[in-house]
């Protein structure tokens, strides 16, 4: 994979529950993290000595945080009701040169801040909360 543009990283999310996908506004910085737990199925019996993982085990999550300044009213007060109501709507993150990965999330949390002579800025962090899928480009 080549070098690729930070801007190109996006987060998406349903605005409506129909499938209407629109970046959430004003993003400046997007991480996304992927993670497995390992099960350690080692015993007295493991092939010197070694520590044994069952393939296939074990929770698999993604979080993904992002921060920005506020641009576009629409996708900053859907981003906030999903937070305040507890959802778990639709996101699409993507990945440039690499693919699209899709599914729900919930907002673990929002932060907003702001300097008296800067920008008022949010912050804020997404939990995987079912099956996500890859297509890739």
């Amino acid at each position: 994979m080549t070098a690729q543009y930070g801007k190109d990283l996006l987060i998406k999310l349903d605005l409506d529950g129909a499938g209407q996908f629109e970046t959430i506004a004003g993003l400046r910085a997007t991480r996304i993290s992927f993670n497995a737990e390992q099960v350690d199925v080692t015993s007295l019996e493991s092939e010197g000595g070694w520590r044994e993982l069952l393939a296939g085990a074990g929770v698999k999550s993604a979080s993904i945080s992002g921060s920005g300044v506020f641009k576009d009213a629409e996708t900053d007060a859907r981003a906030r009701q999903v937070f305040f109501d507890a959802e778990t709507p639709q996101f699409q993150i993507v990945i440039p040169a690499f693919g699209v990965v899709s599914g729900p999330f919930q907002v673990g949390s929002l932060e907003y801040s702001g300097s008296h002579n800067g920008e008022a800025t949010y912050e804020l962090t997404l939990a995987s909360a079912g099956l996500l899928t890859f297509t890739a480009f």
